[in-house]
């Protein structure tokens, strides 16, 4: 006999029948849930985005201020590759980035009309300061950018540049030119390039009794300072806008523009612009919100 087939005690072959049944469909519902889940879970992992950004906003201290409300208001991770600025507009141009937050208005306005966004937003700014030993041997301090950085090539300083095509590097080649000096062509004898970020160029600065120049808040969240102070500050050509551009789809389809763009569009409302603004450092605000809204 065989016993498997039986059904059980006061039950009949229906009853039976049945019972299989809402197994079966039990099993399908809870495979189905599990799916879902495993679905909803890829989904939930999968909603970051890549951001090209440089070393002043990283090593500020910025972003580890300001992401974290971003991902509590839309639960979307941002990951952040700090770069110089040329090397952060190089990554999106190769579609290896979704965004882009980076500090040099040239290049960016070129990035937009190449193609690869459709549109550059701004978001903030701070200024550049030129940082030097507090004996100041060269005589650099004042409000003159150009004329301190003609100085300090005059009497041989030590001179730390980034030399990395950075916003910051961007800028220190404009002061040089403005100084009437091609350092490219003819470099000053003290001159040095260091192709790092904004914090190591300060570190061979701080070790060696430099001049540099360096974005106000990198130089704010330094600590290792050594004999360094602020110098030169207060000239308009230190002026330091920020820009945030979301890479354009078109050029790389596979960017994740929507989720992109909720960055863009929360850095410039007023909350993200909020929290720019309260990111300070013993009181100090090292950027300022400059959304056009």
């Amino acid at each position: 006999m065989n016993w498997s087939v039986l059904p059980a005690s006061g039950s009949t072959p229906a009853d039976t029948s049945v019972r299989r049944l809402s197994r079966r469909l039990a099993l399908a519902f809870a495979f189905a849930v599990a799916v879902s889940a495993g679905v909803a879970s890829a989904q939930a992992q999968d909603r970051h985005i890549v951001m090209a950004s440089t070393t002043s906003t990283e090593q500020s201290g910025l972003f580890a201020h300001l992401l974290p409300a971003f991902r509590q208001a839309t639960g979307i991770e941002v990951r952040v590759v700090a770069l110089g600025t040329g090397q952060a507009l190089d990554a999106a141009r190769r579609g290896d980035a979704d965004i882009v937050f980076v500090h040099d208005r040239a290049a960016e306005e070129k990035f937009v009309a190449e193609g690869h966004a459709t549109q550059r937003r701004e978001v903030m700014y701070n200024d550049f300061v030129v940082i030097g030993p507090k004996a100041d041997a060269a005589g650099a301090r004042g409000r003159d950018a150009a004329g301190a950085l003609r100085r300090i090539a005059a009497a041989g300083q030590p001179f730390v540049s980034r030399g990395d095509r950075s916003g910051t590097h961007a800028a220190e080649l404009r002061l040089w030119k403005d100084a009437g000096l091609d350092v490219a062509a003819a470099r000053p004898a003290g001159y040095r390039e260091c192709g790092c970020g904004m914090g190591p160029a300060l570190n061979m600065a701080a070790a060696t009794n430099a001049y540099v120049l360096a974005d106000r808040g990198t130089w704010l969240a330094f600590r290792n300072r050594g004999e360094l102070a602020v110098l030169v500050e207060g000239d308009a050509r230190l002026f330091n806008p920020y820009g945030v551009m979301v890479v354009n789809p078109a050029r790389h389809p596979h960017v994740k523009a929507a989720l992109a763009q909720q960055f863009a569009d929360w850095v410039v409302s007023p909350a993200g612009q909020q929290a720019i603004a309260s990111y300070r450092i013993q009181g100090e605000p090292l950027f300022f919100p400059s959304a056009r809204r």
